[in-house]
């Protein structure tokens, strides 16, 4: 805290005293006893620092505005594609999110404590234990969303007699998970997720490679992979080395891959119960080379003997084929059987997106489940989806510098006057500019025009109106260009039409 020196005078309220350079403060007391608590409050205040918690963050308008201009190019390519937008709460039940995750996510998920006395109810034994798994229902009900699936899911249960099916959504909201935060990877972040329910067609999987395409493409993004895969080729790998039943440690660890490298992976494995004679079976399809087309071949006779796997090989090809007409503009698209994603509610296709122009994690991904609703009462109803990582992307933006330099312009135009007679004159021609929904500020008069035109630049707006007696006098107003500089005389009407050509 900063160094003061304390006087102790009773009888008098607190006050401050300056001395010289030196920093007082003479705080007044009835008694020595109530002194010292002010100046332990006093302290204390002094001593506390304003933050936010790690892996969160404050945008300032400029971010905002780039923000913005992610949400709304997405939401536009989403709108283009017939999804209307819907939003849930930032908060679930805890059971609406447990067990849909896996073991590695359900750890991940942010719990809120009940209110009020919430330990008077446990039993003592529990709370001895020093276990905090063994208390968690009971101390929590609540926890905020792990993502935007699961609560669409049960958006759909709770309002299927609302729904027109084959249903298509969007949503565009923040998220937590208590991940270790680093470059790329926060505790609250937005996800931009797009789904169809009710539908089985392979179509939606290849407009949603088509969305991100032109999404991203839209974004500025010149170099970007979409990884598709399936899981019944997951399932498939599993089954012919008589691992059904441990297709999440599979899945689990070949995730891992361009993280741990391949010794890793079958280091991990084995710790997981797989044998060496398992890894041989596999590695030729973990690490398969060549084109798509040759990488279905090579997996259809590996997996020959797997009926669940043909099926995964025979829904790539389908989509393939659908993409091979409605050809993406941007992107690549990538059959990798490494891509696993261990989320326990995939049942089908799955997608990533990865840059291919700065070092980041994936900026999406998603995938199809057969049942998710099932889980909460609405049994065989289908659905497939995606999620655009933002605050990712605008990494990638803002690293590749991306956004358009118009981002940051709330207002195209400042009027500034120099006195009162100034800024009655303007205000009629300020409801003008902003009747034509031209962005429009009126400086408040008392500011010198330097200071007026700062604040103009300060704020990147483009354009500024001079108002002063000669102004007012001849009509003509003093209409400034900030880029270039240059100035001209415009009547209000011109004014208008030269803002409305920009």
């Amino acid at each position: 805290m900063p160094d003061f020196a304390f006087e102790y005078h009773p009888g008098n309220p607190i006050h401050l005293l300056n001395r010289g350079s030196d920093r007082f403060i003479r705080v007044i007391c009835k008694s020595e006893k109530s002194w010292f608590r002010q100046i332990s409050y006093i302290c204390r205040m002094a001593s506390i620092k304003p933050s936010v918690p790690k892996g969160t963050r404050d945008f300032s308008p400029a971010e905002m505005a780039k923000r913005n201009f992610i949400f709304d190019t997405i939401k536009g390519v989403f709108r283009k594609y017939g999804y209307q937008q819907i939003e849930t709460p930032s908060m679930e039940n805890l059971s609406t999110l447990t067990g849909k995750y896996g073991d590695e996510g359900d750890k991940l998920i942010f719990k809120i404590l009940n209110s009020g006395d919430f330990l008077s109810k446990v039993d003592a034994e529990k709370l001895t234990a020093r276990n905090s798994q063994l208390i968690t229902s009971e101390i929590s009900e609540k926890a905020l969303r792990y993502d935007l699936t699961v609560p669409f899911a049960r958006y759909v249960v709770m309002h299927q007699n609302e729904i027109t099916f084959p249903f298509k959504r969007f949503q565009v909201q923040p998220v937590w998970r208590a991940d270790r935060p680093q470059k790329g990877r926060y505790r609250e972040f937005f996800q931009c997720d797009a789904d169809v329910v009710g539908s089985d067609s392979l179509l939606n999987e290849a407009e949603f490679v088509l969305i991100y395409d032109e999404a991203l493409s839209k974004l500025g993004l010149k170099d970007f992979t979409i990884k598709i895969n399936n899981r019944k080729i997951l399932s498939g790998i599993a089954e012919i080395i008589d691992k059904a039943d441990n297709i999440i440690d599979l899945t689990v660890a070949i995730d891992k891959l361009d993280k741990i490298g391949f010794d890793g992976v079958i280091k991990e494995l084995l710790e997981r119960g797989f044998t060496q004679s398992d890894i041989e079976k596999i590695k030729p399809v973990i690490l398969l080379q060549g084109t798509n087309e040759e990488k279905l071949a090579s997996l259809r006779s590996a997996l020959s003997t797997s009926t669940t796997g043909l099926k995964g090989c025979e829904e790539i090809e389908t989509v393939l084929n659908y993409l091979s007409v409605c050809k993406p503009q941007t992107a690549h698209c990538e059959l990798d059987i490494t891509l696993a994603r261990g989320l326990n509610y995939y049942t089908g296709a799955i997608f990533e997106v990865k840059t291919n122009e700065v070092a980041m994690g994936s900026i999406g991904g998603g995938g199809r489940y057969d049942d998710l609703t099932g889980m909460f009462g609405l049994k065989d109803l289908t659905g497939v989806g995606i999620s655009f990582g933002a605050d990712r992307i605008y990494d990638v933006m803002e690293e590749l510098k991306l956004f358009p330099e118009t981002t940051n312009h709330s207002t195209q135009i400042l009027i500034c006057c120099f006195d009162k007679d100034g800024e009655k004159y303007a205000l009629p021609l300020l409801q003008q500019l902003r009747a034509k929904n031209i962005n429009a500020e009126l400086y408040p008069a008392g500011a010198k025009i330097k200071k007026q035109m700062e604040y103009a630049n300060n704020k990147q707006i483009p354009y500024t109106i001079l108002i002063g007696s000669d102004e007012m006098q001849s009509g003509l107003l003093t209409f400034k260009d900030m880029t270039t500089g240059e100035q001209e005389k415009l009547t209000a009407e011109q004014v208008l039409e030269t803002i409305n050509k920009q």
